[in-house]
């Protein structure tokens, strides 16, 4: 990682995060998320440990009227039930009519029929935002049938025209997880290096990411910042977060623990120090 510019040489995105991060936990963000039942118990954890405050509206008949109301919404596809899937068209309407942000999240797209019409549909209604593993944005691209389940078989950089140009085609900001993080606004490229491998070694690590997105970008909303450094800061401050609670865990059980009190403890300040972030143009 020798190659990465630290944050004294850029400092825009860490004290960006940083700021949005303080004004998040000022006015908790109600963060509306229509996610997988694996992990619903553990993203509402992630989002309250953040400063946000959560609500898995899922419901038809409830989820429009909800999404309107909402900072943010998350639609995550990992267990796409027909309520869940109706529900998640509903929220998007509520979505647009509002003007509230929202994150697509494309679990497990590809070899998966269901799921995969259904975010290549929703992907076509401008979402704010669409975060997933380089197999899954491949696979949203069109240029690849996915990875293995929710793992990807494919890297970051593999994936990255793939994420300018469904950035470009979608308008929406495209984060790319891995151990280099890519987020692109079609034109824009910042890589970000902060993690731990124990993020994939916990139910929900990646999803739960999405929530943060959808949160940092209810308060961009208020605060004038744009979509590509809102999903960056998330990124960040969830990544940092991660390698602070690595330092004290013995495994993926106590790490899910310490990240929840991680995303509690650690401050602005922190951001801006550990944050490793490289940026440029496509």
């Amino acid at each position: 990682m020798s190659d990465l510019l630290r944050p004294d040489s850029i400092t825009d995105l860490p004290g960006a995060a940083a700021a949005l991060w303080g004004v998040l936990r000022e006015t908790p963000p109600l963060t509306h998320c229509i996610t997988n039942t694996v992990v619903a118990g553990f993203t509402a954890n992630v989002l309250l440990a953040l400063g946000a405050a959560p609500a898995m509206v899922d419901i038809v008949g409830e989820a429009e009227m909800f999404a309107g109301v909402a900072s943010g919404v998350l639609i995550n596809l990992g267990t796409p039930t027909p309520e869940q899937r109706a529900a998640s068209l509903e929220a998007v309407a509520g979505a647009a009519a509002s003007g509230t942000p929202w994150v697509l999240d494309p679990v497990a797209i590809g070899a998966l029929p269901i799921r995969t019409a259904l975010a290549h549909r929703l992907a076509e209604q401008r979402p704010t935002a669409i975060r997933g593993n380089a197999s899954e944005i491949l696979a949203l691209a069109g240029l690849s049938a996915g990875g293995r389940g929710v793992d990807a078989t494919d890297s970051t950089d593999a994936a990255a025209d793939a994420a300018a140009a469904l950035a470009r085609r979608t308008g929406a900001v495209i984060a790319v997880s891995g151990p280099i993080d890519l987020v692109t606004d079609g034109e824009r490229v910042l890589r970000l290096a902060n993690g731990h491998e124990l993020l994939t070694r916990v139910t929900g690590g990646g999803c739960a990411l999405g929530a943060v997105m959808a949160a940092f970008l209810g308060t961009a909303r208020n605060t004038g910042h744009d979509a590509l450094t809102a999903v960056a800061a998330a990124s960040l401050v969830y990544t940092i977060a991660a390698e602070r609670a690595a330092t004290i865990s013995t495994g993926p059980g106590s790490f899910a623990v310490a990240l929840l009190d991680a995303l509690a403890s650690v401050g602005p300040a922190d951001v801006i120090a550990d944050a490793r972030v490289q940026a440029g143009a496509r």
